[in-house]
C-alpha cells in the first residue's frame, strides 16, 4: 500500500509538471535554465541602467572628474567626447580609466591632466535647488552656426562666438572687459524665477554678472543689484532689503571645469548655486523685475583666456515636483529630453527621471499619467504617435530604471492638441515639446 501511495504521489506530480512545462519539443530540455539565465540577464541590465543613471560622467582623460567622483563616494562611468558609455568586452560599464579599451587609451595618456568637464557631468544634483517648470527663455546654440554671434542675443560689448567642443555648443567670449549681451524676454520677470547656465572661466579674477538692467557692472558698486558668477569674492548676489545685502561663496571649480550655475528668486530671497554646492542664500534682498537680463564680464577674457558659457535657461517659478503636483494636479517636464523626431531619451536626462522616481519612492501612493506633447510643427499623425511612443519611453524608464510599479503609471500621446504658447516662435515651440505628470 505505501509503495503504491508513493508511485501514486511521484505520478502526479510527473502530470503536473508536465502540464505546465508543455511538450518537450515546444520548451526543450532546458528551458528553465534558459529562463533564469535570461531573468538574470534583465535584473544584470537593470542594475547596470541604475548605476549608470546615477554615476558621474567621466571623459577620456579627464582625470580629476574621476578622483572628485570617487572623493565624494560617487560612482564613475567612462564616456567617449560624445557623451555615450563606453563598454567593456561583455557589455558592461568601463567606470576605471586603468580598464579602457585599447582605441581610448592613447587618448588617455596624451590628455592634458586638468581639462575642464564636458557640460552636465555633474549636472542637476543641486540638494536643494528647483528649477522653474515654465520656460521664459532657453537658448543652447543649435540653431546658430560656429563662429557667429547668436541670433536671438543682444550684443552690447565684446567679442562673442558660438564654439563647438566635444559635440555641445558654448557661447565664448575672448574680452574686452565688460563685454556684455542682452536677453530681451518676452515678459517682465515674475515673483519667482530661476536662471540656469554652465561656466567655465580659466583665470581666478575672471567674473560675469547677471542684472536685469542694461548697466555697467563693478564689483565695487555697491548702489547696484546683479548676480555675481565667480571672481575673488566669489558666487552669489549683490542687491538691497533696507540696505545693501551681499551674500557670496566661493567654488573653484568654475576655474576649473564647466560647471552649472542656478540662481533660485522667490520674492525677496536668493539662492545660488555652483554645480551641487550653494553658495549664497540671501532672505532679504530686493531686486528688480524687468524684461531683460544683460550678462556681462568685469574682468578682462582674451584669446589666451576665454570665459565660456553654456545654454541658458530661464523659467518661471521653482517648486519641487511633488509639491507643484500637490497644488496643481499636474506638472510640465521640460528636461526629459529626446532625440530629435525619436522617442529615444537622452542621456541627460537621466537625474530629471531618477528625480521622479525619487519622488515616486518617498510617496507610495502617487500614482500618475505621463502625458507626451509635441509642438505644431509637422504631420498630425506623426506628431500624435512620436508623443505616445515618448510618454511610453518615460515610463519604460521608470519601471525598469527607477523600480517603479507599472500599475502606478498610465502613458498617453497628446501631440500638438494641448499647447501652452503659438507655434510661431522658437520658444513657443520650446515650451510645447514636454511632457506632463498628471495625478489620478
Amino acid at each position: 500500500m505505501k509503495s503504491f501511495l508513493k508511485l501514486t504521489i511521484v505520478g502526479v506530480f510527473a502530470i503536473v509538471a508536465t502540464a505546465s512545462v508543455g511538450p518537450a519539443e515546444a520548451r526543450g530540455p532546458n528551458w528553465l535554465q534558459n529562463a533564469a539565465e535570461e531573468a538574470a540577464k534583465r535584473e544584470t541590465a537593470r542594475q547596470v541602467n541604475r548605476m549608470v543613471a546615477g554615476a558621474i560622467r567621466c571623459a577620456v582623460g579627464e582625470v580629476d572628474c574621476v578622483m572628485r567622483a570617487r572623493d565624494d563616494g560617487r560612482d564613475v562611468v567612462m564616456v567617449d567626447d560624445s557623451g555615450e558609455v563606453i563598454r567593456d568586452d561583455e557589455g558592461n560599464p568601463v567606470t576605471d580609466p586603468n580598464d579602457l579599451p585599447p582605441e581610448y587609451r592613447e587618448a588617455q595618456a596624451s590628455a592634458p591632466v586638468t581639462p575642464p568637464a564636458a557640460p552636465g557631468a555633474d549636472t542637476n544634483v543641486n540638494s536643494n535647488f528647483s528649477a522653474g517648470e515654465r520656460i521664459i527663455f532657453y537658448e543652447d546654440y543649435s540653431a546658430d552656426t560656429v563662429g557667429d554671434f547668436p541670433r536671438r542675443l543682444e550684443l552690447v560689448k565684446g567679442n562673442w562666438e558660438v564654439v563647438e567642443w566635444q559635440g555641445r555648443r558654448l557661447l565664448r567670449n575672448t574680452g574686452p572687459r565688460y563685454a556684455a549681451f542682452v536677453i530681451r524676454l518676452p515678459e517682465t520677470l515674475p515673483e519667482r524665477f530661476t536662471i540656469e547656465t554652465v561656466v567655465y572661466f580659466p583665470q581666478t579674477n575672471q567674473r560675469a554678472a547677471i542684472t536685469m538692467e542694461k548697466k555697467t557692472i563693478n564689483a565695487g558698486y555697491k548702489d547696484r543689484q546683479f548676480f555675481q558668477v565667480a571672481g575673488t569674492h566669489g558666487t552669489g548676489v549683490v542687491g538691497h532689503g533696507d540696505e545693501m545685502v551681499e551674500s557670496m561663496g566661493k567654488d573653484p571649480r568654475v576655474h576649473q571645469e564647466l560647471v552649472p550655475v542656478s540662481i533660485m528668486v522667490d520674492g525677496n530671497h536668493v539662492k545660488v548655486y555652483v554645480g551641487d554646492h550653494r553658495v549664497a542664500n540671501a532672505p532679504n534682498v530686493t531686486l528688480l523685475r524687468t524684461d531683460l537680463l544683460q550678462f556681462s564680464n568685469t574682468y578682462m577674457a582674451s584669446e589666451k583666456d576665454p570665459m565660456y558659457f553654456g545654454p541658458i535657461r530661464i523659467a518661471a517659478g521653482g517648486r519641487d515636483l511633488y509639491s507643484a503636483l500637490e497644488a496643481d494636479g499636474r506638472v510640465a517636464v521640460h528636461d526629459i529630453l529626446f532625440d530629435t523626431d525619436q522617442t529615444t531619451i537622452r542621456p541627460e536626462s537621466a537625474d530629471t527621471l531618477a528625480g521622479i522616481s525619487a519622488m515616486m519612492q518617498e510617496h507610495s501612493d502617487l500614482r500618475l499619467l505621463i502625458e507626451g506633447h509635441t509642438d505644431g510643427s509637422g504631420d498630425f499623425d506623426h506628431n500624435m504617435e512620436l508623443s505616445r511612443g515618448r510618454a511610453k519611453a518615460v515610463k519604460a524608464w521608470l519601471v525598469d530604471s527607477g523600480e517603479i510599479d507599472a500599475d502606478r503609471l498610465r502613458t498617453v500621446g497628446l501631440g500638438p492638441t494641448q499647447p501652452k504658447a503659438p507655434n510661431e516662435s522658437d520658444e513657443g515651440r520650446r515650451q510645447n515639446r514636454r511632457v506632463e505628470l498628471v495625478k489620478f
